[in-house]
């Protein structure tokens, strides 16, 4: 803390200000705060975990697979040796291209499982067009597949089209690294090359949907037939992308930005045929340069690390492998995890708190003077039938199908690409399962599954600081408790207000609740759209309405079910601190964070959060906030009663 800052004119500056002062952001980290430092525990001990896995495993099971997994990304000499023979079948695919069928069917080998709109927002992917298998938003009973747009290598339309100095620079050392890439495997002509590849991507970024207008699921959810594919988005040979793809009988898809398949579509009828095949070999070398030999993994670490985030030294190897092991094989290694590091104490108290934060959240529906009666029933209902996954999922997936050898980095990574591919696609022909987790046990996160109308709470954010048996339990509700009661929020924020109790995308609200439910967002997200990092960006508030409503309706959940925990006595404080007052610092030290600027600034444009030292000063629109700081008007965070946001 630092105590000469005031409360109520930077909040988290009072809570965090001495850590932030002191604390130096590590050079292999664009960011580090309170969710990092859980996340580098986790990352540690999951190396321990991983590495031990082989030993006393028995052959193929899954615990061999996730060491063999692990030891060959580790062997660097292997992948040194091999050089750029791996790649050697994606090239000479891309150069036998001699038509625009067969640039349609190499296109569609390159669809993966790799976006999520609604529960991890992944919205990039550096394919074509990303694929996600969900439940159907119209008829949450089937599975369908969604499409969504791709075809950039940097995170967002902006970095392309951005006219600030700034984005123009990127764009500059972006074209500069495309040709170093091209030069690192052995291409001729590199330079004019990449200007070519450059220029592509900005003509797709020119189609994409902005970050805003996709996060708007009533415009997303659009219906297609195979046919509307030649007819809406002409260009691409769908057929044979589709049959490419292991889409080949799939009679409906979900089009998530129908303007941008028909503009992407058109540019592979279009530009040169050449240009799409530099553009493949170049996206083949970005996507696999962790598996490659080692300066092409510097250089790919140099333009995304460096550049785009502004860390300054490369994570060492163990750390990556750590990554890409939990990216391949996730729920094996959160089998492992859970075993070691989350005893059924812990799961037991967490299930606890979290029964206590849905009660809460019935009393404050009851309570709500402006919303009907039908409405208050809908929203009971929904909130009666969530389901609650805490730790780890209820059946862990089974690996027996996936191959992986030892000194084949790349191979293995490969394999596990098209394993989860052919898991996702298989889901299309059984039924819904509401149990499937969105997340893996050794994430630090949370989530909100709309469709599936339930939550997540994996095992690795239920600890220090964020959970703690050894501290007044007030102050866990201050901080699990907020994020908690922001997930269970997330079912009744601006989007998670269009999925009913069965997750049918449907407006449960009658007109006149919406209409203040809206008023109330449209409030939030000018607060937040005041706050500026520098003069010359400011946090989106449409952008970030849906975390910012769960940030204010979650801390208001968590202070409630708090304070029904007490039966009407008197709360203790500790430290020379009220109770009151350790329950708000509990929840602004949760968000504690310093990050670089290019990192903030990528952030802003991609992510829908807010900046954690924002979500921080959240606490601005609860009453009890101000009673127990004593902040009065004039301070830099006061609002006026009538200003203060109460969604929930």
């Amino acid at each position: 803390m630092d105590p000469s800052v005031k409360p109520g004119d930077d909040f988290f500056g009072y809570a965090n200000g001495a850590w932030i002062k002191a604390t130096p952001i590590p050079a292999d980290h664009s960011a580090w705060g309170a969710g990092e430092i859980v996340a580098e525990l986790t990352r540690k001990r999951t190396a321990e975990l991983i590495q031990s896995a082989a030993h006393a495993a028995s052959p193929q099971s899954d615990a061999m697979k996730v060491g063999t997994y692990y030891a060959a990304y580790m062997d660097e000499a292997a992948i040194e040796s091999a050089g750029l023979k791996p790649l050697q079948p994606g090239l000479d695919r891309i150069a036998a291209i001699a038509d625009r069928a067969a640039l349609a069917q190499v296109l569609g080998t390159t669809l993966r499982a790799d976006v999520d709109f609604l529960n991890n927002t992944r919205l990039h992917t550096e394919n074509l067009f990303g694929l996600w298998v969900a439940q159907d938003l119209s008829d949450p009973t089937h599975y369908s597949p969604f499409l969504l747009q791709g075809g950039l290598v940097m995170p967002d339309r902006d970095f392309y089209l951005n006219p600030s100095q700034k984005m123009a620079d990127i764009r500059t050392q972006y074209q500069a690294h495309i040709a170093r890439m091209l030069t690192l495997a052995q291409l001729p002509d590199a330079p004019a090359r990449a200007a070519r590849i450059f220029e592509l991507e900005r003509r797709i970024a020119l189609a994409h949907w902005s970050r805003q207008d996709t996060e708007q699921v009533l415009k997303g959810n659009n219906h297609w037939k195979r046919a509307d594919f030649a007819q809406r988005a002409p260009g691409l040979d769908w057929q044979a992308y589709f049959a490419a793809a292991g889409l080949g009988r799939q009679a409906e898809f979900v089009v998530w930005q129908p303007s941008a398949f028909t503009g992407i579509s058109a540019l592979t009828a279009s530009e040169p045929l050449e240009t799409w095949k530099d553009w493949l070999r170049f996206h083949l070398l970005e996507h696999n340069a962790a598996y490659l030999p080692k300066a092409l993994g510097a250089e790919h670490f140099d333009f995304h690390g460096r550049i785009l985030s502004g860390t300054p030294e490369q994570p060492p190897r163990w750390k990556r492998a750590v990554d890409e092991t939990n990216d391949a094989l996730g729920e094996a290694v959160g089998k492992l995890y859970v075993q070691r590091y989350f005893p059924p104490s812990e799961k037991a108290r967490a299930e606890a708190l979290v029964k206590n934060l849905i009660a809460a959240f019935a009393v404050r529906i009851d309570h709500l003077d402006w919303m009907a009666p039908q409405t208050r029933t809908r929203a009971k209902a929904k909130l009666a039938t969530l389901k609650v996954g805490v730790g780890y999922p209820d059946h862990w997936r089974s690996f027996a199908a996936l191959q992986v050898r030892p000194q084949e980095a790349f191979g293995n990574a490969a394999r596990a690409e098209q394993f989860r591919l052919e898991h996702e696609l298989g889901k299309l022909a059984t039924a819904v399962d509401r149990s499937e987790w969105a997340m893996q046990p050794q994430e630090v996160n949370a989530v909100n599954l709309p469709a599936l109308n339930a939550i997540n709470f994996p095992a690795a954010i239920l600890q220090p600081p964020f959970f703690d048996s050894g501290r007044p339990v007030l102050m866990d509700y201050g901080a699990i408790g907020a994020v908690i009661g922001h997930e269970i929020s997330h079912s009744f924020d601006d989007q998670g207000a269009l999925f009913d109790a069965s997750g049918r995308l449907k407006n449960w609200w009658t007109p006149e609740d919406f209409a203040h439910f809206q008023a109330a967002g449209k409030r939030l997200a000018a607060q937040f759209d005041a706050y500026r990092p520098y003069p010359d960006i400011h946090v989106n508030g449409e952008q970030t309405l849906s975390e910012n409503i769960a940030d204010v309706a979650g801390l208001s959940d968590a202070y409630d079910a708090w304070r029904l925990t007490l039966h009407g006595q008197p709360p203790a404080g500790a430290d020379g601190f009220s109770a009151e007052q350790l329950f708000f610092l509990s929840f602004a030290q949760s968000w504690r964070q310093k990050i670089r600027e290019p990192a903030l600034r990528q952030r802003i444009v991609t992510d829908g959060h807010a900046p954690d030292q924002y979500r921080a000063d959240t606490v601005r629109n609860l009453d009890a906030w101000y009673a127990a700081f004593a902040v009065q008007p004039g301070a830099r965070l006061y609002l006026g009663p009538a200003d203060r946001v109460r969604v929930w």
